[in-house]
């Protein structure tokens, strides 16, 4: 049982892992900014709503699709080196999730889709209209 509670107790995530209060005045942000090893400029703190994010930077929601896929990750499959801080959600920009790039698409591209799209359901209502309309039975 012993052995048992010591792994449970070792999985749980530590004090020290943990996001602090939320920085109120600018000596506290710079002490953030430290703590997360970024500069002044780029800590961007959450709002202190009570969503639990604390002191944790906020930071530009950037897919790690637009990371260079050549460069010597520390850890490849997330495209992250190590002492690097980490988006609040991750998970949800991941390589196999959303790509939040921007990728314009011209006006003239989606609407020539858009028009293509809606003549050819018009005709295959019209085909299928043709086809399976009731017979007309004369007495």
């Amino acid at each position: 049982m012993a052995v048992a509670r010591g792994c449970m107790d070792n999985s749980y995530i530590s004090k020290d892992m943990l996001p602090g209060p939320h920085p109120k005045t600018l000596e506290e942000q710079a002490a953030t900014a430290k703590k997360y090893n970024m500069q002044m400029e780029d800590e961007e703190p959450w709002l202190g709503d009570g969503m639990g994010y604390g002191d944790y930077s906020k930071f530009p929601d950037r897919s790690q699709q637009e990371r260079d896929p050549w460069c010597d990750w520390d850890h490849p499959s997330l495209m992250l080196n190590w002492g690097e801080p980490r988006l609040w959600d991750l998970g949800v920009y991941s390589r196999k999730h959303v790509d939040a790039s921007s990728t314009p698409v011209s006006w003239n591209l989606t609407r020539k889709q858009l028009r293509s799209f809606t003549a050819f359901m018009t005709f295959m209502f019209w085909v299928w209209g043709e086809c399976h309309s009731p017979a007309h039975v004369d007495r």
